[in-house]
Parts: C-alpha cells; structure tokens; sequence
C-alpha cells in the first residue's frame, strides 16, 4: 500500500532532528543521532519484512514507533548514555499488541504549549525583503504549499494543518495555544486570530480543546493597558511573558517596577496564572533576564499567583547534571532559586516542558537529570506538559517517547530521583494542568471521548497516514531568515 506522504517509508516516526521553536538556533546532530537514525531504519526494514507488511504502513504502526525508540536506545548505550532510556520490551517491535499497550495508552493529554502562525496575517507585511521565515519547510509534506503566492508554504503552520496535526495525528486531548516574542504589530498570530480558529475546534464539537494565553511585554508601551482590553475581550486562561525581551533589546526582572505592575494586574483582572519564557536564551544581550533567578522572589511575594516556568529554565546545547548550586542559568538555577526562597514542592511554580523534552528525547542522561530535578524540587503535581507543537510537527512522537521514558535506577538511587511510573506519567501529561486550566466534566466526561474531533482521530487511526515532518528551522540559515522578521 503507497501513502500520499512518504510512500517509500524513509520518515522515522520518532523524529531526531535538528528542528528548533524558532527561539534558539539550531544544534546540528552529533555522530550518534545519526547512528540511531539509521539503526532504526535498518531495523524498520528488516522488522517490516518480518510481520510481512511495507516498511511505510510498519512505520505509522506502534510497531514502527516501537522499533524506532529501541535503536534510539541502542544507539545511546553504545555511545556510553544509561542515565536514561525507553522502558521497552524488545517484542513489542514485532508484536503489534505489545506495542499498542505501551504506544497507544488513553492518558488524558493536556499541552500546555502549541503555536500556529497566521500566514496572510499583517506581520507578513512587514517583513523585510527577501526574508523567508520557515522556507526550510519540506513543502512536499503539504498540499497548501503549491498554491500560489512567495509564501504559500506558510499555509503548512495555519489553522486547518494545526488541528491535523494536533488533534487527529496526535493523542492530545486539549491545548493552550501561545504567543512568541514581538512587538504588537508584528505578532505572526494575534489572539483574535488564535480565537478564531479555537471556535473552528468548537465547530467540530470540540468544546473547550483549545485555550488561550494572551501575550504581554509589560516593558513594551501599552501592554499593560491592553490586559484590561485582552481579559474583557477573551476567555484568558494565562498571560504570557518574556523577560529577555524588550522593545530596546533590554528584558527585565519579574521583581523589577515593570514586572511587579504586571503581576499586579493580573491579580486585579481575576487571570492569576504567569506563564513565564525562562531558558532558551535568545543571544547573549540581556541573558541574565532568561534565567529563574527571580522566580522564587515572586513566587514567595505573590503566593496567590502561579508561576508557569515555560521551559523550566533549560538552556539548549548545555548538558543537565546533577544539581549543581554554582551553575547560574539552566534548571540548577530555578532549583537554586526556589531552595533561597523557601518555595517548597507542590507550591505556586509550575515548570514546562516544551521544546526541553523535545531536544531531552536526544540526550537520555540530561533527560533523566532535569526530570528528576524537576520533579523533586516542584513535586510530582507540579511539572506540566507542553510540546511547543507545531513547529516540531505532531506532538505525537514526543508523546510516545515520555510514554516510555524512565530514569536509571543507577541514577534514582545515587540522587534520589523519582521513578515515572504510569501514575506520575497521567499527572505531567494533563492532571497537573487541570489545577490552573479548570475543565467542565461534562468535557473531560463526554466530549473528549464522543465528539467529532475523536471520531475523526479513529477514522484517522484505521487509515493512518500522518506525514512525521517538522516545520521549524532546522539550519543556522533557515533559523536566520525567521528571526528577519524580529529586526
């Protein structure tokens, strides 16, 4: 059987690349990456012909997802990482009922994190000539692609490509969708842009699966004034914010007059959950704004807030250890600061884990070191799930690799972390978010499991045919030509 995307079954369904959000350049594959890439290929094949099925339609099996997840591991132990690995049993690349029970579990999926981009929005105007943001994108992986127009291939990131993504090719129940870093005039998605396609879910039955943030910069003139506007205007579920960033170039502390005249009016307004970009520093000016420093000042002074640590604080390209009270940035540095401030686990501070655990999927010992910090320092209630979808594509294979994650017992003794147990795993990936994002029961009861959306995501599944590409930049130049638009 040929598919529409990747007849020839070359697309792994877990995805080690070097895509990023956009928000860090991207760091190219070491030797090992590769090495697994191509074992789990190797092995695709030769497991493919053992079940007798084409490699293509053994790809989107959870047979494929299993096989492609055993070469990772493989591939890592060679190269000396144990910290961490996927808990698999080697039959379940074969067995289609061992795989199904480990891949294809009925979690409730809470992301916490998703993004789109408006493609004829009015930030495209503006960008500056011979600027193409996202061109990296494999336009044979969309249809939208070959209308006419020079940038025809932003209609991959659009709307319509999210909820496929998302909602059908993805196990997800419910998201929020985010905002990046930018001006007001230059948003790529503005939030009634993002409101219009939350009712598009709704049509289709999908009563309250998307949620809202609405983006403030509370140093940038007039964004303090229009959260007044944004909550009485939309169902606001969090504000988002970014200290590093600034109109001049300048970020700023949540402590500092600026933050503390937002939080103060998130209070006032009623919409108390700060979702916060800490980590994944944007360059080195300001790069002390993009550490947790400040968070356990504010989370101790404000305990009636909660504080959503957007990337807990992980900084791309530098390894996570154990802790290390010295380093300044990364998670050691959301640790140091809620231990000086006395913010215990289980309090108001939140870490999430878009973009980290999709660059963690490509270092299992940094993966196994910032979930167990995490976990021990914000308590098992409080780390959050997030996929910074849709720049990595379906959020599906990150999904299925925490599915399966586990920490060394090496480690959990030597350290005392955790072990992720299926019950742990049913808090991070949605019924910690329940605490912030309220859901009605009769949603969590009877939508999620009978509405159109889920009756298209198993007729999706009897006929899978989901494209495993990604869309963010996966070079220095197609990273470049999206920050163009920023300048």
């Amino acid at each position: 059987m040929r598919s529409r995307h990747d007849p020839d079954g070359l697309r792994l369904p877990v995805k080690l690349d070097s895509t990023t959000n956009g928000e860090f350049a991207p760091i190219p594959l070491a030797p090992v990456h590769r090495y697994a890439n191509r074992m789990a290929l190797e092995a695709a094949t030769r497991n493919a012909r053992r079940v007798g099925m084409p490699r293509r339609e053994f790809l989107v099996s959870a047979c494929g997802a299993a096989t492609t997840l055993l070469g990772m591991n493989a591939a890592y132990a060679a190269a000396g990482a144990r910290g961490g690995y996927f808990e698999l049993p080697g039959e379940a690349a074969v067995d289609g009922a061992v795989a199904e029970a480990l891949l294809r579990k009925n979690e409730f999926i809470f992301d916490v994190q998703g993004h789109f981009v408006n493609p004829s929005g009015a930030w495209t105007k503006t960008l500056p000539p011979g600027a193409r943001p996202l061109s990296g994108m494999n336009k044979a992986g969309c249809a939208l692609a070959d209308q006419p127009g020079e940038r025809s291939y932003l209609q991959c990131l659009s709307g319509g490509e999210f909820i496929q993504d998302v909602f059908i090719d993805s196990d997800t129940d419910l998201m929020v969708l985010s905002f990046v870093p930018s001006t007001y005039e230059g948003e790529p998605l503005k939030i009634e842009e993002a409101a219009a396609t939350a009712q598009i879910v709704e049509k289709l039955e999908g009563t309250h699966r998307l949620y809202l943030h609405a983006r403030v910069n509370p140093n940038q003139p007039g964004d303090l004034e229009r959260m007044d506007e944004l909550a009485g205007s939309h169902d606001i579920a969090a504000w988002k914010t970014y200290t590093q960033w600034g109109p001049d170039g300048r970020g700023f502390w949540l402590d500092d007059e600026a933050g503390i005249a937002m939080i103060e009016r998130a209070r006032k307004l009623g919409v108390r959950n700060i979702a916060v970009h800490k980590g994944i520093p944007f360059g080195p000016r300001s790069y002390e704004h993009s550490t947790c420093a400040d968070i356990g000042r504010v989370a101790k002074r404000f305990p009636d807030v909660n504080f959503l640590i957007y990337h807990a604080g992980f900084v791309p390209g530098a390894a996570e250890g154990p802790y290390d009270p010295k380093r300044t940035d990364g998670i050691d540095a959301l640790v140091t600061s809620l231990r000086d401030n006395s913010v215990m686990p289980g309090g108001n501070v939140y870490p999430e884990l878009g973009s980290t655990w999709r660059y963690l999927m490509r270092d299992p010992d940094s993966a196994a070191h910032a979930i167990g910090k995490l976990i021990d320092a914000c308590g098992p209630d409080n780390l959050l799930w997030g996929t910074d979808s849709i720049w990595y594509g379906s959020p599906q294979d990150q999904i299925q690799a925490f599915r399966t994650f586990q920490i060394a017992a090496e480690l959990r003794e030597k350290h005392g972390y955790v072990e992720i147990t299926p019950a742990l795993r049913q808090k991070v990936f949605g019924l910690n978010a329940l605490k912030l994002y309220p859901v009605a029961d009769d949603v969590l009861g009877v939508h999620l499991q009978r509405d159109a959306v889920a009756r298209k995501r198993e007729n999706g599944r009897n006929d899978a045919d989901p494209h495993f590409l990604t869309y963010g930049p996966r070079t220095r130049r197609e990273f470049l030509n999206l920050r163009a638009w920023e300048s």
